[in-house]
């Protein structure tokens, strides 16, 4: 079964959580790039599909989902 998971701000990812997603919130900076780190470099592998907001994926450096997993989306505004 695939894991997906949401990344970004509170109101904008809540939600998501009620459609079984793993919810991380991040609202600001520091706590996406943390945050993106532990999900994408677990070693269990356990997320499959990630889905960031706009202002989440802003705060990635350039390429952030030039990887083979996980599947990165960032979602329309």
């Amino acid at each position: 079964m695939a894991h997906i998971a949401v990344l970004g701000e509170r109101g904008r990812v809540a939600g998501y959580a009620l459609a079984g997603a793993l919810v991380v919130v991040a609202d600001d900076d520091a706590a996406v790039r943390a945050a993106w780190a532990g999900l994408v470099d677990d070693p269990a592998g356990d997320v499959d599909v990630l889905v960031l907001t706009r202002r989440a994926a802003g705060a990635l450096p350039a390429g952030f989902a030039d990887r083979d997993r996980p599947l990165t989306v960032v979602m329309d505004p």
